[in-house]
């Protein structure tokens, strides 16, 4: 049973963001294209240990490489993203990016045949057959596990916002779904995800790790599908709360804000620092809030006295920190506000158009 270790908590402050994508045709429609990109050819170099597909045909994956410097984030993620659509016009293919595919049907596209995939489609049903989220994952290394376990269960708090500010799925199945993040309440349908508890330190959450998958609750560690958790392989703090995202900027102003909220805590760790902890209850209501009303949500403060707006939380997150990528995010409309629009203006074929990554 491969459950990682504490040895691998060994560096502090590297990045690694690995992103889901769609596999879409000149039209922007979802096509099973994996067969051809992933099992069929070779990847170009910079993708090569570093491109995967997710439960469906028409989803696929990419890792970048470990960041060493965040100044180097931007190079390795145009780097790994050119690649992709490279290798994916080489097969005719287009790759969109957006937390839910606005258009397509659950129904109607074929799933992956990966042992691993067959088995959770075997074991959850109809949750993890209509799963066709895509998401942003960012990952920073912490030098000590039980630092990384702290690091987790503070950041919980500061999730929902995130998710506010990724928010960019508004429509599901066809339809306007009304939030501004449907691909965390799907998501969300499926077991071990959401929000989770706060683990005491390193050893208890691997012994709880270790018990899912000695109970059958689960097939490997990988499948605690949580918005955020200590990596036990990778030696970091893995965030999965956001969104997919078109716009590289976008994904760079959350990977910003991520890695300096993680430096922080790390400081606030070594110097002892005990903070308040809000009930799970309110957590979970300010992750409503956020797939709800993404931009203009208001969050249960951390004391539990009363709420903050998404624009004060940013403004300051953005001075305690020192960081600008957050609040350029939040003065733009959002991605949920901005497909919605071009809904509107333009329809489906100009809503699926609009998120292609260029050639």
């Amino acid at each position: 049973m491969d459950l990682g270790s504490r040895d691998a908590f060994a560096r502090m402050g590297t990045l690694g963001i690995e992103e889901e994508f769609y596999v879409v045709d000149e039209a922007g429609r979802p096509t099973a294209g994996i067969d051809d990109l992933i099992y069929g050819s070779e990847p170009p170099e910079p993708l090569v240990d570093r491109l995967d597909h997710e439960l469906f045909k028409f989803t696929i994956e990419t890792q970048t490489p470990l960041i060493e410097r965040p100044s180097d984030a931007r190079g390795e993620l145009s780097r790994i993203r050119s690649a992709l659509v490279d290798h994916a016009t080489d097969h005719g293919y287009r790759i969109a990016a957006a937390g839910l595919h606005p258009t397509a049907k659950w129904r109607e596209l074929d799933h992956a045949t990966k042992p691993r995939y067959r088995a959770q489609l075997d074991r959850i049903q109809y949750p993890q057959h209509r799963n066709t989220t895509a998401g942003l994952h960012v990952h920073v290394g912490v030098d000590d596990a039980d630092k990384a376990t702290w690091i987790a269960n503070q950041l919980r708090w500061y999730l929902p916002p995130v998710l506010a500010l990724s928010a960019n799925s508004p429509f599901w199945n066809g339809f306007d779904t009304g939030l501004a993040s449907a691909r965390a309440k799907v998501f969300e349908n499926l077991p071990n995800t959401g929000i989770p508890t706060a683990f005491e330190d390193f050893d208890a959450y691997q012994t709880f790790e270790r018990r899912m998958v000695e109970t059958g609750s689960i097939n490997d560690r990988g499948e605690l599908w949580y918005d955020v958790r200590p990596h036990t392989g990778h030696g970091t703090v893995e965030v999965r709360t956001p969104d997919a995202q078109a716009d590289p900027d976008r994904v760079l102003a959350i990977v910003e804000y991520v890695h300096a909220l993680v430096l922080d805590l790390a400081d606030r760790y070594a110097d002892g620092e005990s903070r308040p902890s809000l009930r799970r209850e309110f957590l979970d209501e300010n992750k409503w809030r956020a797939i709800r009303y993404g931009h203009d949500a208001e969050f249960v403060t951390r004391d539990g006295d009363g709420t903050v707006s998404l624009g004060t939380f940013v403004d300051r997150e953005c001075d305690r920190l020192g960081i600008d990528g957050l609040r350029d995010l939040y003065e733009v409309p959002s991605g949920a506000a901005t497909q919605r629009r071009i809904h509107e203006d333009g329809g489906s074929d100009a809503l699926r158009e609009s998120l292609l990554l260029p050639r």
